[in-house]
């Protein structure tokens, strides 16, 4: 290396030392140190900024990006069913309905709890709660609550009551759309029409019936239809109804008509003394007037009959002497609602079955219980003249207790002749249904004034000069027994008491009916002829 080359390169060596602290490049440094600082703070405050959007969250998105927007895929929509809709809907009500009881009760039985007026078992029956029906718990005292339900208080039992988590969980299930009644009395109608003959029963204020549908101006319920006007439909449960009263039983009616005979009006197929016998209205009997423009007669409707009867105001009472009446006659009834109910000798399904009762007779009640009602039945030839008591089951809702008015009865007496030539039977059964409607008395013999079963039997066929013992037990034996398919008019049916003892005898009088002396509440009567289990049949006329 020449001196040349030597020099030049330790000048630029001593170039470079004297750049490196040059004051310029140091400002320059530190420019672009603070130039970098703020990027990154930048780049941090806008991602804050641009979070929102870049989520989802913000409009910005949208507006920055609407090709993206409107290239994304839109939700798949999901239809719901009317019926999940009404579910959805009955779940929101019926958080409603449990809100509205300060400390729900649910009744758990299978037919009715009484609700009494004292909290004790032998209190007065003021109203009953159905199976799964709801009541506010006001109060506890002993083994009772004091509750509040369908408008007016009384005590139940607390053995037939779900309370507290059981009572919300299972009155949940029960939430349904429910008709609340708001007038006094009204009726029910077996189609959405304004017919007098159509009505089939009477609701009463603050009763809840379930409903089945709506239609225009009606509400239909299980059994047929009420109007619009008197209810109001809401979602709810069940609640307590009031014991009918005999005020109930007479506010069933519109037009009230009272038979005022003391035995039996006959009900005619036209509105003529000449006209067809279709049905007999026992003394104090009641119907509805569905007519009172033909001179001389009312058309009416009693029980399952419709017909006419006399407008005389000495054999019929309306307006306020049919009221009178019928408050001092209404009575406690058990009304059968199946073909064919048993009847025990206790209030117990463990207890003996000894007779079956049929649906078209009403019973009087003696006592009630809690799922049991005390009937009576025939007193016959009972010690005493004591009617023969049997217990029947609410439970299944197979007996309705109210109380009620007799109603007219089917009937159709045989047609006799005006000559000889009648036959014997025919002759037996006219005579015998003259004194329908006169007393029961135990041991008597008087066809006017008073007779047992077996004195009825004996003093009828004795005016033909048929002999038969006063006991009903004795009149089984003779003649010869016959099967149901073979009676005819005149025949006598037996009945057995609990222990399968004959104790009770009627004349078969055509038509399935009989004519006999029952107690001494009903006196001489017509019923149906299995009204009761039937023990023999006997044809005493030898024919």
């Amino acid at each position: 290396m020449d001196n040349k080359d030597y020099i030049s390169r330790l000048n630029k060596a001593r170039r470079r030392r004297n750049r490196k602290f040059d004051p310029l490049y140091l400002i320059i440094g530190i420019a672009a140190v603070a130039i970098l600082i703020l990027l990154i703070a930048g780049g941090i405050f806008l991602s804050k900024k641009l979070a929102p959007v870049l989520s989802g969250e913000g409009q910005a998105q949208e507006e920055s990006a609407p090709e993206e927007a409107a290239q994304m895929t839109e939700p798949e929509t999901v239809e719901i069913s009317p019926e999940e809709l009404e579910a959805q809907k009955l779940q929101e009500e019926a958080g409603k309905v449990l809100a509205s009881y300060s400390n729900l009760g649910i009744v758990q039985v299978s037919g009715y709890l009484n609700i009494r007026e004292t909290p004790a078992s032998d209190g007065k029956i003021i109203g009953k709660l159905e199976g799964d029906s709801a009541c506010d718990i006001l109060d506890s005292e002993g083994d009772w609550y004091h509750i509040s339900s369908g408008g007016f208080t009384g005590y139940i039992h607390k053995d037939y009551v779900l309370t507290g988590e059981e009572a919300q969980e299972k009155a949940r299930t029960l939430v349904k759309k429910m008709a609340v009644i708001t007038g006094d009395s009204v009726n029910i109608r077996q189609t959405p029409a304004l017919d007098p003959a159509n009505i089939v029963g009477n609701a009463i204020e603050n009763e809840r019936y379930e409903v089945v549908g709506e239609t225009e101006g009606w509400i239909q319920i299980p059994s047929g239809y009420i109007s619009a006007d008197y209810a109001q439909v809401q979602y709810g449960l069940n609640e307590a109804r009031k014991l009918d009263l005999q005020s109930m039983a007479i506010n069933s009616y519109t037009n009230l008509v009272i038979s005022k005979v003391d035995t039996y009006l006959n009900v005619r197929e036209e509105p003529s003394s000449d006209g067809k016998i279709i049905g007999k209205m026992t003394s104090k009997a009641a119907g509805e007037i569905l007519d009172d423009s033909i001179e001389g007669w009312y058309k009416i409707k009693s029980g399952n009959i419709i017909g006419y009867v006399t407008a005389d105001p000495q054999y019929t009472a309306t307006g306020q002497e049919a009221k009178d009446i019928a408050m001092g006659t209404a009575s406690l009834m058990a009304i059968v609602n199946t073909d064919m109910l048993n009847v025990r000798t206790e209030p117990s399904t463990d207890a003996k079955i000894w007779t079956q009762i049929s649906k078209e007779e009403r019973y009087p009640v003696l006592s009630q219980l809690d799922g049991w009602v005390e009937i009576e039945l025939d007193a016959g030839d009972s010690e005493n003249g004591e009617a023969d008591r049997a217990y029947v089951s609410t439970r299944d809702n197979n007996v309705e207790v109210r109380y009620t008015l007799n109603e007219a009865i089917k009937f159709s007496p045989l047609e006799e002749a005006a000559n000889a030539s009648a036959s014997r039977r025919s002759k037996i059964v006219n005579y015998a249904l003259q004194f329908v409607g006169n007393r029961y008395v135990w041991g008597g013999t008087s066809l006017t004034n008073g007779v047992d079963c077996s004195g009825f039997t004996m003093q009828v066929y004795k005016n033909f000069g048929i002999s038969l013992p006063h006991y009903s037990g004795s009149q089984a034996q003779m003649g010869k027994a016959i099967s149901s398919s073979e009676m005819r008019p005149g025949d006598l049916i037996f009945y057995a008491n609990s222990q399968g003892t004959v104790n009770h005898v009627a004349m078969y009088i055509g038509n399935g009916q009989i004519v006999h002396a029952a107690s001494a509440r009903s006196g001489i009567k017509i019923s149906t002829w299995n009204y009761r289990k039937v023990k023999t049949i006997r044809n005493i006329l030898g024919d």
